[in-house]
């Protein structure tokens, strides 16, 4: 008797989130350097076919992935000083008074002087050299970086807001004086001229950020391994973008937003959460056919092969707050042209959105057309299954293909931890669910995750590594301690490489 197959295997694959942030190394905080290419390797041996990202932008407020300076502009604390070694720009002797790191945790604060006097002192040294025995030092990276700055046409506006945001302290730019608060094109050029050293560091960290970042995803793609991107439905108040396109914001005469972006009162807090994000003026959008938005999609869609869409209802309604509440308790909803906006991108740029939905929380039935419209995979998170006593659409028994199974996300403590600390009813649940006695917890999820029938199942490293609660990413509603967590150098072993692929292999991932 012939065993009949299952048509369409090929689909499901399996992967793993971990935020460049998080890699080892010794430099205080992880980057885009030899580590990076480490993890890959470890992927591809274990079978592993995705890796997604937190949002690789610019950070600012909080240190927070989800709060940056800019919608395009990459971070310049991922930058490899091994890299800058490797150029030229920085020597051994610039690391001498390193101070010694935490190798599991972030010292922000620290890292980030330390990170800015390197990128500060190869700039000073890739200047010195552009302007001497013309262009001697390495005329092949000049012209690329020349190229870099001739082709990217948000490069000038970040690095001009940036420069002078450090001439005034580093304030946010609605505290500026107004002549550049509301500026016109030439006191644009006048700051231009006024700053220019200052404008040509920011495109030289920019230049060095894409020129890794690209080279790690091709390493990555050639290895089979796709990469998940993440951007943020919203963006920061104290951003480029809000400064240089305040009629696109609800933002008053002063620059300051009528209303504040957040959630109503939900499963991660009571009061809801207040991200004090300014609302999108959306009637400006539509009169632009939604270029900022275009510019947007097109920008990420080069920097990874598919995109998780944060806030994903943000599209349909959005919960606006109005500016100086304490909570979010006291919002309303907003409506937002979701569905015209997606039409006229996709058309646009002559193909389908490779999107993933974070369609998480209480979500109206629009939400859910606006996403299956445009066959937008959604998420399933295997912590939620059993939250709830009774049936719900996270068990993994009503998972459907065109989904994405998570153990958890950024926003939830790691598998160990939930169960540590979730209810008893919670953990019978899940312990009835897969004949367990939960002794190995992380990995019964991890099991759970890899054998829904969801076409991408993604894992937390945290979990792969059966961390507890102190390696979560974020706790909504607290400002502190966040997105600290690192790997230590020898985590990634040969025998978790093994377990890995046995197990992808076994669920046919």
């Amino acid at each position: 008797m012939e065993i009949p197959t299952i048509q369409g295997t090929a689909l499901r694959r399996a992967g793993i989130l971990l935020h460049p942030t998080s890699f080892p190394g010794p430099y205080g905080i992880g980057d885009l350097g030899p580590n990076a290419y480490e993890f890959i390797d470890f992927l591809k041996f274990s079978g592993i076919k995705l890796w997604e990202v937190l949002p690789l932008g610019h950070t600012g407020f909080a240190d927070s992935p989800y709060q940056t300076c800019s919608a395009f502009a990459g971070n310049p604390y991922l930058i490899s000083p091994d890299h800058l070694k490797e150029l030229a720009l920085l020597s051994d002797k610039d690391f001498e008074d390193m101070m010694p790191w935490n190798p599991e945790n972030i010292d922000y604060g620290n890292a980030i002087s330390f990170k800015t006097v390197l990128l500060k002192t190869a700039f000073k040294r890739f200047i010195d050299s552009k302007y001497k025995d013309n262009f001697s030092s390495d005329p092949d990276l000049m012209k690329e970086y020349e190229d870099f700055k001739s082709s990217t046409d948000w490069l000038m506006d970040y690095s001009l807001f940036m420069a002078i945001k450090d001439y005034h302290d580093k304030k946010p730019w609605y505290l500026w004086e107004d002549s550049i608060k509301n500026s016109t094109e030439g006191e644009k050029n006048r700051w231009k001229n006024k700053l220019k050293n200052e404008i040509e560091y920011y495109n030289f960290i920019q230049f060095l950020f894409y020129i890794e970042w690209k080279a790690l995803k091709k390493y990555a793609n050639n290895n089979g391994i796709d990469i998940i991107g993440d951007i943020p439905f919203y963006i920061g108040w104290d951003s480029v973008d809000a400064w240089n396109n305040q009629n696109l914001f609800k933002l008053d005469t002063k620059g300051y937003p009528t209303v504040v972006a957040g959630v109503p009162p939900d499963y991660f807090s009571q009061d809801g959460q207040l991200w004090g994000n300014p609302l999108y003026n959306w009637d400006e959008h539509v009169k632009t056919g939604y270029e900022w938005w275009e510019r947007r999609f097109r920008h990420h869609l080069k920097l990874y092969d598919y995109l998780r869409v944060d806030h994903f209802r943000g599209f349909v309604r959005c919960w606006g707050v109005p500016y100086g509440c304490d909570n979010a308790r006291g919002g309303s909803w907003f409506d937002t042209p979701g569905e015209s906006l997606f039409t006229t991108i996709e058309a646009s740029l002559g193909f389908n959105l490779p999107l993933i939905a974070d369609d998480l929380g209480r979500l109206e039935i629009e939400v859910s057309r606006l996403r299956e419209k445009y066959d937008f995979p959604g998420m399933r998170v295997l912590q939620f299954a059993f939250e709830e006593p009774n049936e719900n659409v996270f068990m993994p028994h009503n998972h459907i293909k065109n989904c994405v199974c998570y153990t958890g996300t950024h926003d939830n403590d790691t598998s160990l931890g939930w169960y540590k600390h979730a209810y008893e009813t919670s953990r019978d649940k899940l312990r009835r669910y897969y004949s367990t006695d939960a002794s190995d917890v992380s990995w019964v999820m991890i099991r759970g995750a890899f054998g829904s029938v969801a076409d991408m199942s993604i894992v937390l490293l945290q979990d792969v590594l059966s961390l507890d609660s102190w390696a979560r990413y974020n706790t909504p509603g607290s400002s502190h301690g966040n997105w600290c967590w690192r790997y230590k150098k020898d985590a990634l072993t040969p025998e978790l490489s093994r377990r890995l692929y046995e197990t992808t292999k076994l669920y046919g991932r």
